[in-house]
């Protein structure tokens, strides 16, 4: 039951990724790293985890249908690799790990249109958020995130087309 709440939430998360003729102007991405470390030493990385959420009380949530913790885990191996870094399972300079959030039952005011007056909408939120650890010292050095809004029920081009679009611009934040 578990591992199918987690495949759930990261498929999900497949609806905020983004191509070329998918909008992805409501992907905002951020990140922070700290300033004392010297990304340029980084040379390795392995994977740690990854962590689901879901909430959707009144289950509106369709999952597309593609493995997304596969596809999570084999764009940001590409984009890796294009930083020069490289994975490994012994001794490596860092380690990472990813959560993945949906909120079916978010709220978001807005006006109405017919009365200009503020009201409370439904505007389904997600987000992935991406932390590098030093291996050696334990200390998260670097954390990225994407948050968007949910299309709902998007084909499976579309949605591994915005998760690509959002895993590129999250990992070209990191510095190097």
């Amino acid at each position: 039951m578990k591992k199918n709440i987690f495949y759930m939430l990261l498929i999900s998360f497949s609806l905020l990724a983004g191509c070329t003729t998918v909008p992805t102007d409501d992907i905002k991405i951020e990140a922070v790293a700290d300033e004392n470390v010297n990304f340029s030493t980084y040379k390795s990385y392995a994977w740690v985890g990854a962590v689901g959420i879901l909430k959707d009380p009144e289950g509106k949530w369709k999952q597309p249908k593609f493995d997304i913790d596969k596809e999570i885990q084999f764009l940001m191996d590409r984009e890796f690799r294009k930083t020069g870094l490289t994975e490994t399972s012994s001794d490596p300079d860092m380690l990472v790990a990813y959560a993945l959030g949906v909120d079916m039952s978010a709220l978001k005011i807005k006006d109405d249109p017919k009365t200009k007056s503020p009201i409370l909408k439904n505007v389904p939120k997600g987000a992935l958020i991406v932390v590098v650890v030093d291996a050696k010292t334990g200390y998260a050095i670097w954390i990225g995130q994407a948050s968007a809004k949910i299309k709902q029920n998007p084909d499976m081009k579309i949605a591994k087309g915005r998760l690509d679009y959002a895993i590129t611009q999250i990992i070209k934040k990191m510095p190097r």
